[in-house]
């Protein structure tokens, strides 16, 4: 099994320098009652009590260039098997910030310490159409680095230049019919890597952030 590719990295993007990119994203303060979600496709409006989850958006810096990791679920959960996500899970009892979460999930699913990330800051919290509230926990590690995937969660671990993911062409609006409803939905397909759903529509949320819209 494949557990890394890393993949070419071109510019920060959009004509931000990763200096300018870093800033820009460590100053942004998501206000509470600004929920981003699978809603603002589909316009149903957000449960109140949703079970609470965080992941970790996890820059990677080469030299002056910055790639975001992910992971392809394994084929045999029961959640998600097979997609494309961020490092993540629920909110645990122990966990007493969303960033502890997002950071004790990254080391359990990908073996990578929380002493080797750089937290810069955090994206509007994000709610999935089947109930959780996320929150998007911005991170930065310099390359190189080791992993240690955690084989029963976690089929490989992967980078996408974070230009390619920061050009709007590369954003398509789909659509399929789930249970008798049409569901509309972001995807970024790359490669051999399709990435939709929540991870894509935070991932459209990090691109409004750095274009201020």
């Amino acid at each position: 099994m494949e557990q890394q590719r890393i993949f070419p990295t071109g510019t920060a993007g959009r004509g931000l320098s990763p200096e300018d990119l870093i800033a820009k994203l460590s100053d942004y303060k998501p206000l509470s009652h600004d929920i981003r979600g699978d809603h603002d496709l589909n316009g149903f409006r957000p449960e109140p009590d949703n079970r609470e989850a965080a992941v970790l958006v996890l820059l990677v810096r080469r030299e002056d260039d910055l790639s975001i990791l992910f992971t392809k679920r394994t084929d045999h959960l029961s959640n998600h098997p097979g997609q494309i996500s961020f490092p993540g899970g629920h909110t645990e009892e122990e966990d007493e910030t969303a960033e502890h979460a997002a950071l004790r999930e990254t080391e359990e699913e990908v073996g990578i310490p929380d002493d080797r990330i750089e937290v810069i800051g955090q994206l509007n919290d994000y709610v999935t159409r089947t109930g959780f509230r996320v929150t998007p926990i911005v991170g930065m590690i310099d390359a190189p680095y080791e992993i240690n995937p955690d084989p029963h969660e976690v089929a490989e671990v992967f980078e996408v230049p974070l230009s390619f993911l920061l050009d709007s062409a590369n954003h398509q609006k789909c659509s399929r019919i789930f249970q008798g409803v049409k569901r509309h939905f972001w995807a970024m397909p790359y490669e051999d890597y399709y990435i939709w759903g929540a991870t894509a529509g935070m991932l459209r949320n990090l691109y409004s952030i750095l274009n201020e819209e």
